[in-house]
């Protein structure tokens, strides 16, 4: 099992490869929250990842060679980057659905990319398979374990009396080297785990205190969607993380919108997963020092708009409503000037007059409209409601496509 002095060591391989990322303090989050937020936005180090860390430490330790590894997409890029920076040759063996922003990136960074299987699962079994290559695992070696440790080292650095630090969990190499760091120097800090409940590996392992393997579902956190957590990295979370969190996929996407409007950071899905979990448990964390791992900014771009409309429909700012009327001019003119007398701004109408339940003389209105919370919207379909109309309100899940 790795030490501090092991993590101390590496911080030194790495320092003139990587950034010193910083530890920003939010006061609109903490206002937002009730906790004292820091940021440590490893979503600004280079190739958009704390990936590079464990990377560089693991490749330095090599000699000449090509190495191979198995990722979703920023272990990828990490792998790529350090490869090309101390003149080796890289493979990356990624699986179907990685984002094509990240297969791009690691192309970019002169890698030799292979598409193989459905799941990481099968990419890493496969890169596995390829004897003739040194393997690179994205989380289960000592090595990379101590190199994403330094990122704690960071933390303690700026802000040495921290509460509480946040971590996203995949197959556990981030909170794994900086759990071991920072207990190491401040018991005291908490250290609490992240998944999200579409890939619950870790944390189902962690409370049942065995590996266990799970399927991932489709998630915004792609960078953490790991099927079964690692046996190295399983071992040092028994003995140093606090606790294990999961989070919905909607609070992912509300807090991605957050770091957007409030912070101007682009963060990736699994790197939103520690303030969703600050946000869905505020009471726990309230009046505390606590440190939001952000672990990457990757994210896939074309996935940006629903991500957005997600997030307001979580946040209560979209709501999405069916109004049934008599199908003659006029009326859907009086409930557009309800709409703007309220000042809701209408995103799109669609008319339904096909329905089985409706007779020729009707239609059904549905619209989608942009609001500044529930109360907003409460008074838009009441003054509808007392003027006679039948409204009914709509989950917005089926008008924002998951990502």
């Amino acid at each position: 099992m790795i030490t501090l002095k092991e993590i101390q060591v590496a911080a030194k391989t790495i320092a003139g490869f990587v950034h010193e990322t910083p530890l920003i303090n939010s006061h609109s989050l903490s206002a937002m929250t009730g906790a004292e937020v820091y940021i440590k936005a490893e979503n600004l180090q280079k190739t958009g990842s704390f990936k590079v860390r464990g990377a560089f430490n693991k490749l330095s330790s090599l000699h000449d060679g090509v190495v191979i590894a198995a990722s979703m997409g920023n272990h990828a890029q990490g792998v790529a980057y350090a490869a090309s920076q101390l003149k080796m040759k890289a493979k990356i063996v990624m699986p179907l659905n990685a984002p094509i922003v990240k297969q791009e990136a690691t192309k970019g960074y002169g890698a030799d990319v292979m598409l193989y299987g459905d799941t990481f699962l099968e990419a890493l079994e496969h890169a596995l398979s390829q004897k003739e290559y040194t393997f690179i695992h994205a989380f289960d070696d000592e090595k990379v374990i101590a190199g994403q440790g330094t990122i704690g080292l960071e933390v303690l650095k700026v802000l040495a009396d921290t509460d509480v630090i946040l971590v996203p969990v995949g197959g556990g190499g981030l909170i794994s080297g900086i759990a071991v760091a920072v207990k190491s120097m401040s018991p005291r800090t908490e250290i609490v785990g992240v998944q999200t409940t579409s890939a619950i590996s870790a944390y189902t392992s962690f409370c049942k205190g065995a590996i266990e393997e799970y399927v991932t579902y489709c998630t915004l956190a792609d960078g953490i969607a790991v099927g079964k957590v690692g046996s190295i990295t399983f071992e040092i979370m028994k003995q140093h993380v606090d606790d294990m969190l999961t989070v919905s996929e909607d609070s992912i996407a509300m807090s991605i919108l957050l770091f957007m409007e409030r912070k101007k950071m682009v963060v990736e899905g699994a790197g939103a997963v520690p303030l969703a979990a600050l946000i869905e448990n505020t009471e726990r964390f309230k009046g505390k020092k606590v440190v939001l791992i952000v672990s990457g900014g990757n994210i896939d771009f074309t996935l940006i708009d629903r991500i957005i409309h997600k997030g307001l429909a979580k946040s209560g700012r979209i709501g999405v409503f069916v109004v049934t009327v008599d199908d003659i001019p006029g009326k859907l003119h009086i409930l557009t000037g309800i709409i703007a007398g309220h000042r809701g701004n209408i995103l799109a109408i669609e008319h339904d007059r096909l329905s089985a339940d409706l007779s020729v003389s009707e239609t059904r209105v549905i619209f989608t409209v942009e609001v500044r919370g529930r109360d907003h919207l409460d008074r838009i379909t009441d003054e509808m409601r007392q003027r006679g109309f039948a409204v009914r309100e709509e989950d917005t899940k089926r008008k924002v496509p998951s990502g």
